[in-house]
């Protein structure tokens, strides 16, 4: 016998409560999740209609007391439905609760009150109007016959407009009213993230020959029986998002929909408005910087169908589009398309299995693939295309690397080498533009040496250690530890620490050392408010400033055609970093930075500054080689049985009690060791989180690695069950993270 979970209400506030009904035998074969069925529900046994978020061989409650779903409703499918269907397969795949997974997909938790405009419209004929209106001038109701005048020329009147210009009050409208001679309208209107009015229509700028190949070769892909996911390989600048728009327009002529993912709220500013010049209101976009009411409406108007695109960054995945065509997954390497909160879903995957439910084609872009997506290209899982030069005349920059150790030699101290400062006083001098990029915000926490450049590495998992406040250096992988170095190991020098650069010190260098100079800072603290990322941008493109200095966001997609020099003020902040995707995210980074520069008619330059300049993901960044990159860091990665070599799952749990959680991750390490004692699963730790305590709550993590994601599913599913059958875990917060 089979079970099914039910949803009575789709209505966002009772998402946490389902009820389980038998399912009769006859539909045993046809019932599957997502679907809308009938059932009788409360003591009056009411017919309702219900979601099906889960089946069970085994009930819940007392079988005598459980009632039986009447029928399957499947001419009643609705959006509602397959994303539904989308979050029982995240539950399943990534490990969470079902309310988790619905809450993802379902991100509109309360009914916002809609905006409406009022109207005053004339009921009455117009000879009974002249007629009324002579009685009321001759009378002293002054503002009735002000109103049907107004209303004699125009017979619909803005509500507001008439109570402000004629002086109309309710109680001068009421007893029109109540006699039938107005009646009152009342339009909807949208709360809009983006005034469309302010962007003017762009022409369709003409396909380069590389362009137009790559676009046959996708819709020849699309053709095929049976589809794959598209990954578009294109070097910074060849026009990927122009092959994006034309995609895009075949998909909205087949009367179908689309979705933009892109990386970064800053990111909006500059793709929303290419996406509007070109499709004007058939656009729309969400980020997390709108007002619930303008998010509300957003999905509300997807839902209706007056939208074809919507762009926004991970959370736009589940726009509510009933004709699916198209998922575009923009700058697909970036770690913000992973969420951190359960279930720990990849954007990448989602999207895929919503793109497989809903008959949808999937296009992954970008000029530094994750080593996941092209290796399931080499793989022949994902379909390659690539574009390998830039769009018209433009030329890739000329590259440098400056090593910071000579400069120490030197006897320079600054965060700004005396290649780069020339280059700058350069830009400064023939009125261009530099973006000068720190690849994190303030400290980080692995120790290097200044004067020969070694990192304190982890003897067993080939990460960097972190700097900790109790004189410790640690590894976040398996827990090994030791103590602070006073000099370094290798040289002896006594200038061995953590590296402290923030934007604020930069741009202070920065106004010191160059008179009267403009500089623009774009980072956490400057992008707080709404609207900043949008005022900051568009002042640096109306140049406004100078010199544009910043994070991680402003070397992701922008195009300044009067940018001919980046500067990457310290490439090791993220080269060091405790993570084995370390050097993948470098040469990522460096690869878009170095990408920013040169992208209009002028020739551009980038200058890396970094402690390792004979590094590979440093080299290959500057000679903008994917291909050496990807050879090499996979031959690490098989080494050390990291993913994509290998699969990972992350086992994260954080609780109050230090000595409990670690108990508790010793159980489920000795658990997983009893169910799987094969030596081709390995584990490592547990060990502390990267932050190991926030507010009061420990985090450790526990990660366990196999080459056959099929086995660590198999290990997660038991696993959940054991944490779910002992009381022990109840304190305890655990969550499951594939990588």
């Amino acid at each position: 016998m089979i079970y099914a979970d039910v949803i009575v209400d789709i209505s966002h506030e009772k998402l946490d409560r389902s009820f389980q009904y038998i399912v009769p035998e006859e539909l045993e074969d046809q019932v599957r999740p997502g679907m809308v069925a009938a059932i009788p529900f409360g003591n009056g046994n009411h017919e309702r209609k219900g979601y099906i978020i889960g089946l069970s061989g085994e009930p819940k409650f007392d079988l005598r007391k459980m009632k039986k779903i009447l029928r399957l409703c499947n001419d009643e499918e609705t959006i509602e439905s397959r994303l539904i269907a989308l979050a029982a397969w995240m539950r399943d795949y990534y490990g969470s609760t079902m309310i988790q997974a619905l809450k993802t997909v379902l991100p509109v938790q309360n009914k916002v009150k809609a905006r409406e405009k009022r109207y005053i419209c004339l009921e009455i004929e117009r000879e009974e109007t002249e007629k009324l209106l002579g009685q009321l001038e001759s009378g002293r109701c002054k503002a009735r016959a002000r109103l049907l005048r107004a209303l004699l020329e125009n017979q619909r009147l803005d509500y507001t407009t008439a109570a402000r210009e004629l002086g109309i009050s309710q109680g001068v409208l009421k007893p029109l009213l109540e006699q039938g001679i107005i009646r009152l309208e009342y339009d909807e209107v949208y709360r809009m993230p983006v005034d469309g009015s302010s962007i003017s229509f762009q022409e369709e700028q003409p396909l380069s020959p590389i362009q137009q190949k790559a676009i046959e070769e996708i819709r020849k892909e699309w053709e095929s029986p049976s589809p794959r996911p598209v990954l578009l390989h294109g070097v910074t600048g060849s026009g990927k998002t122009q092959v994006y728009m034309k995609l895009i327009e075949q998909v909205i002529a087949e009367g179908k929909q689309a979705i933009v993912l892109i990386p970064e709220i800053a990111l909006t500013y500059q793709t929303v408005r290419r996406f509007y010049g070109r499709f004007g209101d058939k656009v729309s976009v969400l980020n997390s910087r709108l007002s619930q009411g303008e998010r509300y409406d957003q999905f509300k108007r997807a839902k209706k169908g007056e939208i074809q695109v919507m762009v926004g960054p991970r959370s736009a995945l589940f726009t509510p589009f009933s004709r699916l065509g198209l998922i575009v997954i923009d700058e697909e390497h970036e770690q913000t398309y992973k969420s951190e909160n359960s279930p720990r879903y990849h954007a990448r995957e989602t999207a895929i299995q919503r793109a497989k439910m809903e008959g949808a084609r999937v296009l992954l872009g970008s000029a530094t693939p994750s080593l996941e997506a092209y290796s399931r290209a080499a793989s022949g899982e994902y379909f390659l295309v690539k574009m390998d030069a830039r769009y018209g005349e433009g030329t890739l920059p000329e590259v440098s690397i400056v090593d910071l150790r000579e400069e120490l030699k030197a006897g320079n101290r600054s965060v700004l080498s005396r290649q780069l400062r020339d280059a700058i006083d350069r830009r400064l001098k023939n009125k261009e533009q530099t973006m000068l990029f720190l690849n994190r915000r303030g400290y980080a926490g692995f120790v290097s040496c200044r004067s020969c450049g070694h990192v304190m590495k982890c003897p067993h998992c080939d990460v960097s250690m972190s700097e900790h406040n109790n004189g410790k250096l640690l590894c976040h992988y398996c827990g090994y530890e030791q103590p602070k170095a006073e000099q370094c190991p290798v040289c002896g020098s006594p200038y061995i620490g953590g590296f402290k650069a923030g934007t604020q010190q930069i741009e202070q260098v920065l106004t010191k050392t160059f008179g009267g100079v403009r500089v623009l800072r774009m980072d956490y603290d400057t992008t707080r408010n709404k609207g900043s990322y949008e005022k900051i941008l568009a002042a640096f493109a109306a140049h406004e400033a100078d010199i544009l200095v910043g994070t991680q966001m402003i070397v992701k997609g922008h195009d300044f055609p009067d940018v001919t020099l980046v500067g990457v003020i310290a490439a090791d902040l993220s080269l060091n970093e405790s993570d084995y995707r370390c050097g993948e995210r470098t040469f990522q980074l460096l690869t878009q930075a170095v990408g920013r520069s040169g992208r209009g008619r002028k020739k551009g330059e980038a200058i890396i500054q970094t402690y390792h300049p004979e590094h590979y993901s440093i080299q290959a960044a500057a000679a903008q080689d994917y291909e050496a990159f990807y050879q090499e860091e996979m031959g690490y990665r098989v080494l050390m049985d990291y993913p994509p070599a290998a699969h990972m799952l992350g086992i994260l749990a954080s609780g109050e009690d230090e000595r409990q959680l670690e108990q508790g991750m010793q159980y489920i390490a000795r658990f997983v060791r009893r169910v799987y004692p094969g030596e081709s699963l390995h584990i490592i730790g547990p060990a502390f989180a990267s932050v190991g305590k926030i507010n009061d709550i420990y985090k450790k993590v526990l990660y366990l690695k196999h080459t056959d994601a099929g086995v660590l599913t198999a290990i997660k599913d038991k696993t959940e069950k054991y944490i779910e059958i002992n009381s022990g875990f109840r304190k305890l917060y655990i969550q499951f993270d594939f990588s």
